[in-house]
């Protein structure tokens, strides 16, 4: 049985204590970017840093840590990590999000498909990248996004996960399971992204029917990746999933009010902070 999600359920978060001192609340890791997609992760560490007291950035793609460098003059609240040092800086975070701006392939021209695809260069590193890490911190907290989704194998998924699929991205991995099904069989919390987004984790699957088609536009799931793996370093996975989920689609009903649909990522992640505090004051 499929539920509406109860906001009240949002009175459950965790919230700070006047007394916590730095990493008290939550530190996070952020994994991705590419030559291609630039953007994504940066997107993610923008939402995540107003929900975390610290966000650690590791991209094995040099020009977008050169981006990321450059975007600290304008936003300070996160760590670009050398590479090599991605690993230390998993062991120590709350949870750990792989996959935004992650390449499936190099090219359009390259024959592809909801299930079955060539999985050229760019696509093997992806699947290493991706299976390494889940590999071996199995049981850290992962939320699993985008390029990572596209490229692996749902056998990776470690337990107690969470990750946000499209619609193509769900076929890929689970064929025509039912969300519900596949979260139980692989022991995860899977964020269905649609219209009605559709949260489903052991026994329980909540729909969340607001926001507006504002939340088509590119780069919004890279927002929801963000808050998802923010909200998931301190409260358990299906109370973050639905969460944020609804959060995010909230926040663009709230600029649609403003700014009808002329809205776009950057806005949705300014904007949920705001949202956030109107959600649970």
């Amino acid at each position: 049985m499929i539920e509406a999600f109860d906001k009240d359920q949002l009175k459950k978060l965790y919230v700070p204590s006047p007394d916590s001192s730095g990493e008290d609340n939550g530190q996070i890791t952020i994994i991705g970017g590419s030559e291609l997609f630039h953007g994504a992760p940066l997107l993610s560490l923008k939402v995540a840093s107003r929900v975390v007291d610290m966000v650690f950035f590791a991209t094995p793609e040099k020009s977008v840590g050169e981006v990321a460098e450059k975007m600290k003059s304008r936003l300070l609240s996160f760590i670009w990590v050398p590479w090599e040092e991605a690993e230390e800086y998993i062991e120590k975070s709350d949870s750990i999000l792989i996959g935004p701006g992650f390449m499936r392939f190099s090219s359009e021209k390259i024959s592809h498909g909801a299930r079955h695809h060539y999985c050229d260069d760019v696509c093997e590193r992806t699947r290493g990248i991706t299976k390494k890490f889940l590999d071996k911190f199995s049981n850290k907290k992962w939320v699993i996004d985008a390029g990572s989704l596209q490229a692996m194998e749902a056998s990776w998924i470690p337990k107690g996960s969470i990750i946000t699929p499209n619609k193509k991205e769900f076929e890929h991995l689970f064929g025509k399971m039912s969300p519900q099904r596949a979260a139980k069989e692989y022991g995860c919390t899977i964020v269905a992204k649609a219209a009605k987004a559709l949260v489903c984790g052991g026994d329980r699957c909540v729909e969340s029917s607001n926001g507006n088609p504002g939340l088509t536009k590119g780069g919004t799931g890279d927002v929801l990746a963000g808050l998802t793996a923010a909200l998931f370093a301190k409260n358990e996975a299906f109370l973050a999933a639905s969460s944020a989920s609804f959060i995010l689609k909230e926040t663009a009903d709230d600029l649609s009010k403003e700014k009808g649909f002329g809205f776009n990522a950057d806005d949705l992640a300014e904007k949920i902070p705001f949202t956030l505090k109107k959600l649970t004051s």
